[in-house]
This record gives structure tokens, C-alpha cells and sequence, in this order.
């Protein structure tokens, strides 16, 4: 392990690196305007304390906090790794509780997933998380609305000032002083008798939500 690696894998280090990019993305979120469309339905189980799993891309999580209209928590699924330790010190500036799915030997549980939707939480998941292919949804997320029988929702990010990082993702960093949109998508019900050869149809159907939000979003920030 390189000496750069072990630093950033610092418990002190890491704490204080997501100190500073909380305050980032705060100072840009104060500066921007976010212009929402088709809030309405999420507000639609928010109001009756219905619980959706959200899906987003990965290279889209920086401001994924703003899209969430209520106090109530996004529980956000992530790895055990070190990068996913770094999304939770920053995340829990703004209300994400980060939920290790997978630990250091890549032995995934579903349990702590199934058993926030039984309690009626909100579930947040990037599909193409947390390794890619970018922008692939995997069947994990079907299968999982599927068995909990819980609906889909998926929301887009765009903002007029930003860059992406060269790392697997493109992972989208928005700038201050910018205009920024989210855009919702209508559920996406995966039925309780799915077959396992029409899975693939429901991870196409998703990937199609998330991009037209997308590029609704980013229409809004012309």
C-alpha cells in the first residue's frame, strides 16, 4: 500500500477530508439556485409514510442530499471499504445514513436493507454502485424491490457550472454559483411474481428513468 493510500485511510485524516467536503458542498448549495420538477410524487409517500427506493447513478451523489424535502433520513447503501467509510463522515453532515451492505470480503447482506423498508424508511441506492459498469443498472436493485414489493423512484441531478473527476464513474462535481435541477420519475412497480429472465427488461426500464431525468435536469439548468 502506497504511503498516499495509507493517508487518506487515516481515521483522523478521513474525518477531517470529509470536514472539508461537507463545507464544499455546502458553500455550494447556499450559492445555487435548485429548480425541482415532479416533486410532487415523492411527496405523494412522503405524506402517507410510504416507503420508495431511490435510484440515482453513483456519479451523481454529491448533492443528492438536496433532493430530499423532508427530515426523515436516506438510508444510503455503500461497501465497507474506505471509500464508502468516507461517504458516511460526509453524508451524516446532511442527514445520510450511510448502511455497509459488504465487507472487506465482498460478502454482501441483505438483511439491514429489508428490514428499514419493513419499517417504512427510505432506501437510496446507485445502481451502478459500487464499481460500475457506469451508468448499468445491476439486478440487485430489482430483486430487491421486487421481495420487499416497494416501488422504484428515480431522480436525475444536473447543474450549469461543474467537472467530473476522471475516476470510474465520471463522478460529477457541481460548482458554486450554479443553477441546478432535480428531476423525479414516476415508480417503477416491479411485480412480486418477476420471473428471472425479466429481470434485464426492469433494469433497462430503469436506466432509461434515470437518464431521461437527467437530461430533463439538465435541460432546466440552460
Amino acid at each position: 500500500m502506497t504511503i498516499r493510500k495509507k493517508l487518506v485511510r487515516n481515521f483522523f485524516i478521513q474525518n477531517f477530508l470529509g470536514l472539508l467536503a461537507a463545507l464544499y458542498i455546502y458553500i455550494t448549495r447556499i450559492t445555487s439556485s435548485i429548480r425541482f420538477a415532479n416533486q410532487s410524487i415523492p411527496e405523494r409517500y412522503w405524506k402517507n409514510n410510504e416507503p420508495f427506493i431511490l435510484a440515482f447513478w453513483h456519479s451523481q451523489l454529491m448533492m443528492i442530499a438536496f433532493s430530499w424535502k423532508i427530515k426523515t433520513r436516506i438510508n444510503i447503501l455503500a461497501s465497507d471499504h474506505s471509500d464508502g467509510r468516507f461517504g458516511a463522515i460526509i453524508g451524516k453532515y446532511f442527514n445520510l445514513n450511510n448502511i455497509p451492505t459488504s465487507n472487506k470480503n465482498n460478502n454482501i447482506s441483505l438483511r439491514p436493507i429489508f428490514k428499514l423498508l419493513k419499517n417504512k424508511k427510505y432506501i437510496g441506492i446507485t445502481p451502478d454502485g459500487p464499481r460500475g459498469p457506469k451508468e448499468k443498472v445491476s439486478e440487485g436493485i430489482i430483486k430487491i424491490a421486487k421481495v420487499s414489493k416497494t416501488p422504484i423512484i428515480a431522480v436525475g441531478y444536473a447543474s450549469s457550472k461543474n467537472f467530473k473527476l476522471k475516476s470510474w464513474d465520471s463522478f460529477l462535481i457541481s460548482l458554486p454559483f450554479s443553477k441546478c435541477s432535480f428531476v423525479w420519475s414516476e415508480p417503477l412497480e416491479v411485480p412480486a411474481d418477476l420471473k428471472d429472465d425479466q429481470v434485464y427488461s426492469y433494469q433497462k426500464l430503469l436506466e432509461d428513468k434515470i437518464n431521461k431525468c437527467i437530461q430533463k435536469a439538465e435541460a432546466n439548468c440552460q
